[in-house]
């Protein structure tokens, strides 16, 4: 049986997968950023056009993979995020899976489509040059962020989990705890 948190889970993904589309699709067509090559915003935030080939952050990894091993690597991984995804009964791990799956589908698309990610978003300042990203990206960081946080905060002592330290309890091998 699926988690309280699934089937919104899912939404938010499939949510954030036509967020991440559509910005895309505007990038290449709307405002033709592949012509341009790029286009300066605010001091610090151009969209600059880049082909990400690679995996996360230009790893070259994808030169041994290939597109379609990178596209099966990928796939794999969202469906173990979908089952973990089905699986939780935590909020916050839903909302950061559910960011990673919806990212990492944006991703795939790309990859099948183009052969490479469209990833445009550019900050910079003092001379510093972060990695262009794209919605995708963002929200599979932020999905990572959420469960690092949910992985940090304290377990909530219920009746399942609850146990006294030293109470001289035994666990199922028949060792003391």
């Amino acid at each position: 049986m699926a988690g309280p948190y699934f089937r919104k889970g899912l939404l938010g993904a499939a949510g954030l997968l036509v967020a991440d589309q559509l910005s895309k699709w505007w990038i290449l067509e709307g405002l033709k950023l592949p012509e341009k090559g790029s286009v300066e915003l605010l001091p610090f935030l151009n969209f600059s056009m880049v082909w990400n080939r690679g995996i996360s952050m230009g790893i070259p990894l994808g030169e041994s993979l290939g597109k379609w091993g990178i596209i099966v690597l990928t796939g794999l991984i969202s469906l173990w995020v979908a089952k973990w995804l089905f699986d939780t009964v935590k909020k916050m791990e839903a909302w950061g899976l559910a960011l990673i799956l919806g990212g990492a589908i944006g991703n795939i698309i790309d990859r099948f489509l183009h052969g490479a990610v469209v990833d445009f978003v550019h900050l910079h300042a003092g001379g510093y040059s972060f990695y262009v990203f794209n919605v995708a990206d963002a929200a599979i960081t932020i999905g990572v962020v959420l469960l690092l946080i949910d992985g940090l905060r304290p377990a909530a002592k219920g009746p399942k989990n609850a146990q006294k330290v030293g109470d001289g309890t035994v666990d199922h091998k028949g060792e003391s705890s």
